[in-house]
This record gives structure tokens, C-alpha cells and sequence, in this order.
């Protein structure tokens, strides 16, 4: 179990699953830089988390909402927690809701402003939330959604036991990125071209390492008057 001071974001796992070096130069060395798309993703966040709270015959909307798993060492918000009334009688995953006759099944939602990535970073992120969340309320959450700015639509994610596994692994290697303190040495791909931090991280410079260090041989050179 993690104390509250060793509590990394939930968004971690996420830069994790992206790139280890994104990972750790805003984790360990406090680095950041907006661009358009980070920009447009924080607008859409705020927009969902600033909208009230809700509540319809069958459903109650809860924004966001606070969550941490002192077993996977995790904290942030949910975008929305969905709670989905099951019935006058317990049902597995099932939780009581306070003021709120019934049972009641835990749905939570990710916001996220573009498409569906080639990998399962977004999916990962999600059933972090959910097992937050299964911590938090000590019932099982068996899917969520994320819902996609450009489609506009929702595409439902089942917390099966691969994507669990994934996401537990991946909090734990956040865990040992941080301890270390170490920065990974960059390599270009091309998934680069899209990272807030590229200005930053400057990948493609260890392929120019030599002409690098010729440059500022020269420049120091120059400096001297030789």
C-alpha cells in the first residue's frame, strides 16, 4: 500500500503507455509545454468537470469526482461516474447510494477530444479510474466508456482481466520510473511529431551528437579568438 505522499496522477499512466521519457521529463523533472491538442483536451475537461452534477430517473451523474488506490498508488478525477440504478435488491458490483433508495452500478466515462489511438493508452487510463474506484467503494466495476470528441461517440471498454493486468503493470513501472529518478535517453518515432514536449526532449538530437559537439567546439573556438 502506497501513503498518501507517494500518490502519482492517474494521467502518468497515460504519458507511461505514450513514452518513457515523456513520462519522466514531466514526472521526475517537473517539464511541460502546451500545444493544440493538449490545449484543446484540457478545454474539454474543464467544460465536463465544471458542468453540475445530475441526477434523471435511473441514473445519477457525478463530475469530477475525486478518486485514489493506495494499492496501485494512483489519484486524480474522473471525468463522470455514471451510478445506474440495478434494482431493489444487491446485485454484484452493486453499491448503496446515500439518500438514494436501491442499488446502484458504478458506469465511469472518459472525455477525450480526438479518435481512437492505435494503442490502449486511453483504455488503460480508464480502468485505472475503475479500479479506484473499486477500491473506493469495495464493489467490482465491470465497463466504462470513453467518449470521442471527433466521432462523437461512445465506445464501450470491457475491465477484463488482460486490461486490468496491463494497467496494474504499467502503475507499477510509473512507480519504478519515479524511484529511479532517471530520465531515458530519447529516441525519435513518429509519433514524436504530435508530443507537446518535442521542443523539450529534442529526439532527434542524439542521432546529431557529432555534429553537435563540433558545432560548439567551433563556437568556443570563436569565443577564445582562436
Amino acid at each position: 500500500m502506497y501513503s498518501e505522499d507517494e500518490l502519482v496522477p492517474l494521467s502518468a499512466l497515460q504519458h507511461m503507455a505514450f513514452c518513457e521519457r515523456q513520462c519522466a521529463l514531466i514526472h521526475i523533472e517537473q517539464q511541460w509545454a502546451e500545444n493544440r491538442l493538449t490545449v484543446e483536451g484540457e478545454l474539454l475537461h474543464e467544460r465536463v468537470h465544471s458542468a453540475e452534477s445530475e441526477g434523471r430517473p435511473g441514473i445519477v451523474v457525478a463530475r469530477g469526482l475525486r478518486i485514489q488506490s493506495r494499492r496501485l498508488g494512483l489519484s486524480g478525477q474522473a471525468d463522470v461516474v455514471e451510478f445506474r440504478v440495478c434494482g431493489g435488491v444487491e446485485e454484484r458490483g452493486s453499491v448503496r447510494l446515500a439518500g438514494r433508495p436501491g442499488w446502484w452500478r458504478a458506469f465511469p466515462v472518459e472525455y477525450k477530444r480526438g479518435r481512437p489511438k492505435p494503442d490502449r493508452r486511453d483504455e488503460v487510463q480508464l480502468c485505472a479510474q475503475a479500479l479506484c474506484l473499486e477500491e473506493m467503494l469495495g464493489a467490482e466495476i465491470a465497463e466504462g466508456a470513453i467518449f470521442y470528441g471527433q466521432p462523437r461517440r461512445r465506445w464501450p471498454v470491457a475491465f477484463d482481466a488482460g486490461l486490468r493486468g496491463e494497467t496494474e503493470e504499467l502503475a507499477g513501472r510509473v512507480h519504478a520510473l519515479l524511484a529511479s529518478g532517471k530520465t531515458p535517453a530519447a529516441v525519435y518515432e513518429k509519433k514524436c511529431r504530435n508530443c507537446s514536449l518535442m521542443g523539450i526532449c529534442m529526439p532527434a538530437m542524439p542521432g546529431r551528437a557529432g555534429q553537435v559537439a563540433r558545432y560548439v567546439e567551433r563556437q568556443l573556438k570563436d569565443a577564445k579568438g582562436e
